[in-house]
């Protein structure tokens, strides 16, 4: 990735909002073992601004799609407010292993960060936890796989790669939920779709749709996705 090939992936961009396209694989903070990250290329993304851009929020490294950022401070603040009160519309599709027992409902499953005496971290359903919640539809299937689309009611981090686990259907690629080697083969297949920003009161909301990136191409051809 260079910073013009990421400069070619802006889905919005103006005087508050810049909303990039992001590419599985790539970090949105630098990593424990200094890997790089998107930090890296945010002085090409000023577009004419005093000071280059700050993320909004975060979308895990192997998750592509919409990530917003904001372009100054008066509209970090006011991102973060929406971010926080749950007032940003996302959508994300994945593909999962199997289907789901019914072709639409709602996941409510609490879930609750842990720090394991080997360290690192890890996130777990448990009664204890934060409320977490997911509805999801599905839009397409093929042998031994579903299409979904996921609209995630609170943002716990790796909420939807959980609660679609908790289904019986784990997001392909997923290293951490999949549950075998079959399952986690490959990239993750979770792509954060479009976003809805209602940023500015009596005007439209700003809104962003991400193209499938090119290694869910196939799942999704199978299930029916033209």
């Amino acid at each position: 990735m260079t910073a013009e090939e990421l400069r070619a992936r802006v889905l919005h961009l103006d005087h508050d909002v810049l909303i990039l396209d992001k590419p599985a694989g790539l970090l949105v903070h630098p990593g424990p073992r200094g890997q790089g990250s998107l930090g890296d290329f945010l002085p090409g993304l000023w577009f004419e601004m005093a000071r280059p851009p700050a993320l909004a929020h975060r979308l895990d490294r192997d998750t592509s799609g919409c990530l917003v950022l904001g372009r100054h401070q008066k509209a970090l603040k006011k991102l973060g407010r929406l971010f926080a009160r749950g007032m940003v519309g996302k959508t994300y599709w994945a593909v999962v292993r199997g289907r789901p027992p019914a072709d639409r409902g709602r996941i409510d499953l609490p879930l609750l960060k842990v720090l394991p005496e080997t360290g690192g971290w890890r996130i777990r359903p448990d009664p204890a936890g934060l409320p977490a919640a997911t509805e999801y539809r599905v839009l397409g299937v093929a042998p031994g796989m579903s299409w979904l689309e996921l609209t995630p009611l609170t943002g716990r981090t790796h909420q939807l790669r959980i609660h679609c686990a908790s289904l019986g259907t784990p997001i392909l690629g997923d290293p951490f939920y999949g549950g075998d080697a079959e399952c986690c083969a490959g990239t993750l297949r979770l792509l954060a779709g479009s976003v809805t920003l209602p940023l500015h009161p009596g005007v439209p909301p700003i809104s962003a749709v991400a193209p499938p990136p090119a290694h869910m191409h196939d799942d999704l051809a199978a299930c029916g996705y033209l």
